[in-house]
């Protein structure tokens, strides 16, 4: 608060923290709060709200643990989003090191300009380029046939394309924190380990990965979590067998009209969300402190 106050005066630094202070209470704490009261309440009609009726419970929650079409469905989104996370990571770290480490200052900006000016386009648009890029009589049929690798076209629909579709969405979240922590490394360290004869494996596994686990932790989180919540690229790229918890949230609340229970499951995805960072932060040592850098 000293530091803020000296920097800024203590009339700009209080507001400042009113403004922080609002964006908490009212635009994180309080619609989390009101998903936990929904969660716990049963679905009335208008007329019962604040009856007899309307008590806190567990039954919502319960139902969803004794669902076990839904509770599949959550089970694969986890581990769904999970190998959404690593082949990110895998699609990511090779080049965050390349643009950090060896690319000149002008072959960087390329192709982070190319990266990047496709996310000006929004999410929707982008998951119909892939939709259309998967169809049966797309792009990708069409260019795999007249190399003669298939013989007729593919149905790429299904958990394959939502995974393409979410690991090219999610990117960004992942290559730039792993290349910020990648580019502050010095040179030097990699030229002397070259030096004495360690291979690049070794290079990697030993020198630049534990320099850069703050940020592999942070684009970690982020994928898991984008992913796990995502809506659109399972609604467009999935087929009927690849359905996303997220689904299942959107029908109680839009089609099912039980808020209620739509609240309760969401409610569990927000505790996966938050173990899932907890977990990360632990299995790479890293504070909250250094996933904000």
């Amino acid at each position: 608060m000293s530091a803020l106050t000296g920097r800024f005066g203590p009339g700009l630094a209080g507001l400042f923290l009113v403004l922080v202070g609002f964006w908490l209470a009212g635009l994180v704490l309080a619609p989390n709060l009101m998903m936990i009261d929904f969660a716990l309440r049963p679905n009335l009609l208008p007329a019962d709200v604040g009856g007899p009726l309307d008590t806190y419970s567990l039954d919502n929650l319960a139902y969803l643990a004794g669902e076990p079409v839904h509770r599949e469905i959550f089970l694969k989104t986890v581990w769904a989003s999970a190998l959404v996370t690593i082949a990110t990571f895998v699609v990511c770290y090779p080049l965050a090191f390349w643009l950090a480490q060896t690319a000149s200052p002008s072959a960087a900006s390329l192709v982070v300009l190319a990266l990047v000016i496709p996310f000006w386009i929004n999410e929707v648009l982008r998951t119909l380029a892939w939709y259309i890029l998967l169809a049966f009589r797309g792009p990708l049929n069409a260019f795999l046939m007249n190399l003669g690798i298939l013989d007729e076209p593919m149905r790429w629909y299904g958990d394959g394309g939502v995974l393409a579709g979410m690991v090219y969405a999610y990117i960004l979240f992942m290559l730039f924190p792993i290349y910020n922590s990648i580019e502050s490394l010095e040179k030097a360290q990699i030229e002397a380990a070259r030096d004495l004869g360690a291979a690049t494996w070794r290079i990697h596994l030993r020198i630049v990965i534990p320099h850069a686990k703050a940020g592999i932790a942070t684009g970690c989180v982020f994928t898991f979590m984008l992913a796990a919540g995502s809506y659109v690229a399972p609604a467009l790229l999935g087929a009927p067998g690849s359905r996303w918890f997220t689904q299942i949230i959107y029908n109680w609340f839009f089609e099912g009209g039980d808020w209620n229970r739509g609240a309760a499951y969401a409610l569990v995805l927000l505790v996966l969300c938050l173990a899932v960072v907890l977990i990360t932060l632990r299995v790479f040592r890293v504070s909250l402190t250094d996933v904000a850098k």
